[in-house]
């Protein structure tokens, strides 16, 4: 495994060529020397980690499989120092519970740096039915890339993580940082209502600086890249209703357009009213006529009808997103107003389901972009360019946003993410934690 890293950093390993031939004022501390090179011996022990946790099935809804990932990091959080505790929620909305872990600054409240926030997830999109189940290294890449469910997302996020933290504490940089870990274990699909299932995250923000959210980084023409924003994902459900009879009647006074033409009608008018920048919304599942049901799982259903009925009943299943939450309630009272305005003998609702909220870019987090720039150059690393909203999805630092800054971002480097052959890249590990070790360092004394 030890070959996989020798690239690494322009084979940094603590003090090397690369390492010394930057600027001298992005020169390392004697503390974020020791990070590096604590790093750089706990590469191989990072990727059997990495490893051992992607076996672990974890699927959101696979409970004894998340508290299985529970098991193998709570006890490596505990060895640092962390006074760590489990919040189960088996018995709300069958989400299988939140690690929270806190470590205090040794110095006291107040004679310490910014308070961080690490933010992460232990589930993956891959239930036990998923025929994706594996950690394998791909063929042909020397070694260099594995794949296997969640190996980026996030797996990877929690190994960077892990190996950044136990850089910290063997540097003896780890007891002057105050730190609160909450790790979700249904981030994919989460519990119900959210002021229940994102409380512990909330409530720990509340008492942060800065957040930083473990999840995967993207690498875009070469570059490695950071993100301080993301878009907003909820759904809706619009349903629809007309007066039934023969089709011969159609369009009659006494009848008028029946619940299908409703239908096509509010989302033709969403295609064409609705678009502008940093706004998408899809239509993901369509039913209507005589009868139209879904299935227990919002994932199907079944319609009856005939060509010769006008349909009393249609439905559909959408989802939005969106740049700011300002943006969400302008785009949803638009929305609600063309359901309003119905055909004749027509009727029809619309319903919007809780999601993720957005995280829209602020002053506070594009100053922690600068700040992750300045390790770059202590690291003779690029430095990181600020990735499109657009390209990204949903997730949960923005519960957190409206109380702390954040990067989104900050854990593996891979592609493929939430799709069967998701891959990592093993040399982001190394990189990605000591990036996190260092701009973790700074902030605890700033």
């Amino acid at each position: 495994m030890n070959s996989i890293f020798s690239a690494s950093l322009l084979a940094v390993a603590g003090l090397s060529s690369g390492f010394l031939a930057q600027a001298q004022s992005a020169a390392p501390s004697t503390v974020e020397t020791a990070m590096v090179k604590a790093i750089d011996a706990e590469s191989p022990a990072a990727v059997a980690l990495l490893e051992r946790l992607v076996n672990i099935n974890s699927g959101t809804m696979n409970l004894p499989g998340v508290i299985a990932v529970k098991d193998v990091v709570m006890p490596q959080i505990e060895a640092l120092g962390f006074k760590v505790r489990w919040v189960p929620m088996e018995a709300f909305d069958k989400r299988a519970g939140d690690l929270v872990a806190e470590h205090p600054c040794a110095a006291g409240a107040g004679k310490c740096g910014k308070r961080l926030l690490l933010i992460g997830h232990m589930d993956t999109v891959f239930e036990p039915s998923s025929s994706f189940q594996k950690y394998t290294i791909v063929p042909g890449t020397d070694g260099k890339v594995a794949t296997g469910p969640g190996v980026n997302d996030m797996k990877g996020g929690l190994v960077v993580m892990l190996s950044a933290l136990k850089a910290m504490k063997t540097a003896g940089a780890l007891d002057k940082a105050e730190i609160t870990i909450v790790l979700s274990g249904d981030e994919e699909r989460h519990g119900e209502p959210v002021s229940i299932s994102r409380k512990d995250m909330i409530d720990a923000a509340k008492h942060s600086d800065v957040a930083l959210e473990f999840e995967n980084d993207s690498r875009i023409d070469g570059k490695d890249m950071i993100r301080i924003s993301r878009r907003s994902s909820l759904s809706w459900k619009l349903e629809t209703t007309g007066r039934t009879g023969h089709s011969s009647q159609i369009f009659r006074d006494t009848m008028g357009y029946g619940a299908i033409y409703e239908l096509t009608r509010i989302l033709d008018q969403f295609r064409t009213q609705l678009p502008e920048k940093g706004l998408t919304f899809n239509v993901g599942l369509v039913l209507g006529g005589a009868t139209a049901k879904l299935n227990e799982t919002g994932t199907g259903g079944t319609a009856t009808g005939k060509s010769n009925v006008i349909p009393p009943t249609a439905l559909a299943l959408g989802d939005l997103r969106t740049l700011s939450n300002e943006q969400t309630e302008r785009v949803e009272a638009k929305m609600k107003a063309i359901v309003a305005d119905h055909l004749a003998k027509a009727g029809a609702t619309i319903e919007f389901q809780e999601g993720y909220p957005a995280m829209a870019e602020t002053d506070g987090s594009r100053a922690l972009v600068k700040q992750l720039n300045e390790v770059n150059a202590t690291l003779a690393l690029d430095p990181q360019e600020v990735m499109d909203p657009m390209l990204g999805g949903a997730g949960d630092i923005a519960f957190v946003a409206p109380y702390v800054p954040g990067l989104v971002g900050t854990g593996a480097i891979g592609d493929g993410a939430h799709a069967e052959g998701e891959t990592v890249a093993l040399d982001s590990l190394p990189r990605q934690s000591k990036r996190m070790a260092l701009l973790m360092y700074r902030l605890g004394k700033s």
